[in-house]
């Protein structure tokens, strides 16, 4: 049987590579070892980031919802606990847009949590 030679396919290959890698500085772009080390990195990084995007946003939204419960006289804690008695079930994402573009609305489910909590 004759020895077959993987050009074409290498080539694609590479050339694969080499696309993905468009936009990266230096031989990043320009020399196939370099640019396939970067593009591995670089897709660990965006596997990674699309979880740890979760986790910002998440971080964010109690940071927000903290402020604005301070500002109505319950801790965030003591916020969500009153709330969760008192059966309403509003994720933190509402929350936090409740918190910063409706302060009336957001002002009436503190002072329900507020009553939960006192009876």
């Amino acid at each position: 049987m004759a020895r077959v030679k993987g050009g074409p396919v290498t080539r694609r290959r590479r050339k694969k590579v080499i696309k993905l890698a468009r936009g990266y500085f230096g031989a990043k772009h320009r020399l196939y070892k370099m640019a396939n080390q970067q593009v591995m990195k670089s897709l660990m990084y965006a596997y990674r980031d699309r979880r740890q995007r979760k986790r910002d946003f998440r971080k964010l939204w109690i940071s927000r919802i903290n402020a604005a419960a301070r500002l109505n006289g319950l801790s965030y804690s003591r916020l969500m606990h009153g709330l969760k008695m008192a059966g309403v079930e509003v994720n933190r994402k509402m929350l936090a847009d409740l918190a910063v573009n409706d302060d009336k609305a957001f002002a009436e489910l503190a002072n329900l949590a507020k009553t939960k909590l006192n009876a």
